[in-house]
């Protein structure tokens, strides 16, 4: 019988070490059919990444149930900004690079259980940085239906991106997970500060 591996609540937390420039929510707010277009696409790449997940490391059982959740979770909220995209009569859009996650991947090790971790943290942080500024979007958006939707998509990222954190946990001593999310979250910050604002979720 196989024996099931349980992530459990983690006392490490991702904190974010900058934070996001009020510019950005400016642009958002100004070209806000853009912005919904890139969140699409967002969604439905974070929901193909879970299940990236389950098939490239079919070893960890541990992985799979709460990629599986996290998976259906994000292919549901796609489903939700699609629909805001065609009430407004806006194509979806196709698939392009997101500088964002290309460079924060970059730093992503090589060596099996190494490029695991990293992803595992990257991909935790990447959620984190989407909690935060959907979280501005909640805040500051004029329409009180958005601010609704927006604020519960804060709810479900920052459970999300806790997830990552504990799965980490669980394949790996938790010493070892906080010196590596310590360097993504200080390569993070670095990426953010560069990068040229766009009204994009990253």
């Amino acid at each position: 019988m196989i024996q099931l591996e349980t992530a459990h609540e983690s006392p490490l937390e991702i904190r974010l070490l900058a934070k996001t420039s009020p510019a950005w929510i400016s642009q958002v707010l100004e070209k806000f059919d853009l912005f919904l277009v890139d969140h699409a696409a967002c969604e439905r790449k974070a929901s193909a990444t879970a299940i990236q997940f389950v098939v490239k490391y079919p070893d960890r059982l541990g992985l799979v149930d709460p990629m599986i959740r996290l998976a259906r979770e994000e292919l549901l909220h796609f489903h939700q900004v699609a629909r805001l995209l065609l009430e407004r009569k806006i194509s979806i859009g196709g698939d392009e690079k997101d500088p964002y996650i290309n460079l924060l991947l970059g730093e992503c090790r090589h060596g099996r259980d190494e490029h695991f971790l990293d992803r595992l943290l990257c991909f935790g942080v990447v959620e984190a940085r989407g909690t935060e500024r959907f979280g501005l979007v909640a805040e500051n958006h004029p329409d009180s239906s958005l601010r609704r939707f927006y604020r519960k998509l804060t709810e479900a990222e920052a459970r999300h991106h806790q997830s990552f954190v504990d799965l980490a946990c669980l394949y790996f001593e938790q010493e070892q997970v906080e010196e590596r999310l310590r360097f993504l979250l200080q390569r993070e910050a670095e990426i953010v500060s560069v990068l040229k604002l766009r009204p994009a979720v990253h």
